[in-house]
């Protein structure tokens, strides 16, 4: 069993940056196929939406000044390392927020790997005993220390999974477009905040 430490290092080496992951799924869409090992339609559908999300998000995210001016005042260097898959809605509403983040912050590195190739790794980052993406895990980049993580979701979106599974004890189709509705309206502004946090 490598550690923890092991684990994250050789997945940021193979990673990418979000710039090659957006490549990637693109040509997953046109080969109407998706990441990880199942190949099933629901999954290439949902790469397929999921690459619309982000394209549209690349270009209609907006980060406050003052929020601006926190992410670009750090001067730690950092590493974020995080796990997805092409056909993961959140992560398709999340990763564009992170990339524009990263872009602000002088010193990090963004690295994006597939969970399904790291699940070693993703053993040591479950969220309620599931492997729940997008994970970002961030790291220091001299020390190699883990500093902070995120994920799966914003926490006003984990608050309304939460109040939604105890009381319906899944999540049903209908709530699943209810949140990305959420998304919508949110516009990247509850994950913001929280990675200021995740910063602090």
């Amino acid at each position: 069993m490598y550690t923890k430490k092991v684990l994250v290092s050789n997945a940021l080496a193979a990673g990418t940056s979000y710039k090659e992951y957006r490549e990637v799924v693109s040509t997953h869409v046109t080969s109407k196929t998706t990441t990880g090992p199942n190949q099933t339609d629901a999954l290439i559908n949902y790469t397929k939406l999921n690459h619309a999300r982000m394209k549209r998000l690349d270009k209609t995210t907006k980060i406050s000044e003052t929020h601006q001016a926190f992410f670009s005042n750090y001067q730690r260097k950092v590493t974020w390392l995080v796990l997805t898959e092409s056909w993961c809605g959140d992560a398709a509403q999340s990763l564009p927020v992170l990339n524009k983040i990263a872009l602000l912050v002088p010193h990090l590195t963004l690295k994006i790997a597939l969970r399904d190739q790291h699940k070693q790794l993703m053993e040591y980052f479950l969220t309620n005993d599931t492997m729940a993406i997008p994970k970002l895990i961030a790291a220091d980049e001299v020390s190699g220390v883990i500093i902070g993580e995120w994920g799966p979701r914003p926490s006003e979106a984990t608050k309304m999974v939460a109040a939604y599974k105890a009381a319906n004890g899944c999540l049903s189709p209908e709530f699943k477009k209810d949140l990305q509705i959420w998304y919508t309206k949110d516009k990247g502004q509850n994950i913001i905040e929280d990675i200021t946090r995740v910063f602090i």
